[in-house]
């Protein structure tokens, strides 16, 4: 499926983003990754648990049912599911068969959100995540802030290829966060196994329009260097630092502000996904006003991605070939790695 290669829709091994973690309580909810239904709860106790969604009776969705103590009651016909899967009772019989149970799903809160393996649970190594400590939410005098969660109209990697390639800022968000020289100050990209980034060192460049209209820094000039750390499947974290220029009479190339914003891709439907935002700042940040301001951008995101959705709904197939540019090489090098992680899970079924 575009713009992969034909069958390739994505990776199941590899954890994704269900929810931020304080979103996730003592009721049930609904979710689906990679086209796998599931349920997620906290216990009592709270554990979070994530399930398969589907009654295995008549695939009522188990998350329109209902919790009692630790225990989903299909809200159908009242079969009943404990927290590891198995069936603790139908009331239509005296017995509870041990085949009639759902699959459980490795589950792992880290950092701000709750992650789930959809793929072979052998493989589910927490160790696959990034620490805190590089995400930039421990050591570095950063608290992280759950910001937006949206459902997205659009496939999966239409939202991480614009994360890939940062130039858009330049246009997209031209009346907010972006400028010029978003597009045209070179890049210096990086590349490991699961791993792609960009930066670029933006030097005496004006200060974004939002930025200037909020007075977010005390002058009209700035240096900035800022990028994105791609972590794949579709953790992307952004990294800005900004400091007055050399030019500067008075603070020549002084430190200003650093911050760190979170996207979390995570594909839910062939052409659907979740959307997940959050920043870390430090304690001098408005973040209530931070939240109004990059609201508008986020949509600006989403709607460019869902609007390229639309356009490729008009061909019966893929659509024409795209005409890439310099900028497109960071996206590349991740659709490539991502297709590698698809084809070695499809050999892996081959051979199984």
């Amino acid at each position: 499926m575009y713009p992969f290669r034909k069958g390739s829709f994505a990776p199941r091994n590899a954890w994704y983003v269900a929810t931020f973690s304080k979103d996730l309580g003592h009721e049930l909810m609904g979710r689906t990754i990679v086209n796998t239904p599931l349920v997620l709860y906290r216990t009592e106790a709270g554990e979070a648990v994530a399930l398969d969604g589907r009654c295995p009776h008549r695939h009522f969705p188990l998350a329109k049912s209902c919790l009692k103590g630790d225990t989903i009651v299909c809200g159908y016909h009242g079969i009943a599911f404990g927290p590891e899967g198995e069936c603790v009772d139908v009331p239509s019989q005296e017995h509870a068969p041990k085949a009639l149970r759902v699959p459980k799903y490795p589950v792992v809160e880290h950092g701000l959100w709750v992650w789930v393996w959809v793929g072979d649970p052998a493989k589910a190594d927490p160790a696959l995540l990034p620490s805190l400590t590089e995400l930039g939410l421990e050591g570095e005098g950063l608290t992280g802030h759950t910001m937006f969660f949206h459902e997205v109209a659009c496939r999966y990697q239409l939202l991480n290829d614009n994360l890939f390639d940062l130039s858009h800022l330049a246009f997209l968000h031209g009346t907010s966060i972006g400028t010029l020289e978003n597009a045209s100050t070179p890049e210096e990209l990086e590349k490991r196994p699961g791993f792609v980034s960009s930066m670029r060192h933006i030097r005496d460049a004006p200060c974004p329009p939002l930025m200037h209209k909020l007075g977010a820094y005390p002058t009209e000039r700035i240096d900035r260097s800022m990028g994105m750390a791609s972590y794949l499947p579709g953790l992307h974290c952004g990294i800005t630092r900004v400091s007055y220029p050399a030019s500067h009479p008075q603070a020549p190339g002084v430190h200003i502000s650093d911050n760190r914003v979170y996207h979390t891709i995570t594909p839910s439907t062939p052409r659907t996904s979740y959307y997940h935002f959050a920043v870390a700042v430090d304690g001098t940040v408005d973040v209530a006003q931070m939240a109004r301001s990059l609201a508008p951008v986020i949509d600006e995101d989403i709607f460019a991605s869902a609007e390229i959705e639309k356009m490729i709904d008009l061909w019966d197939g893929d659509p024409p070939p795209e005409l890439m540019v310099k900028s497109d090489q960071n996206a590349v090098e991740g659709r490539r790695m991502l297709q590698a992680m698809m084809d070695a899970e499809a050999a892996e079924r081959e051979t199984a």
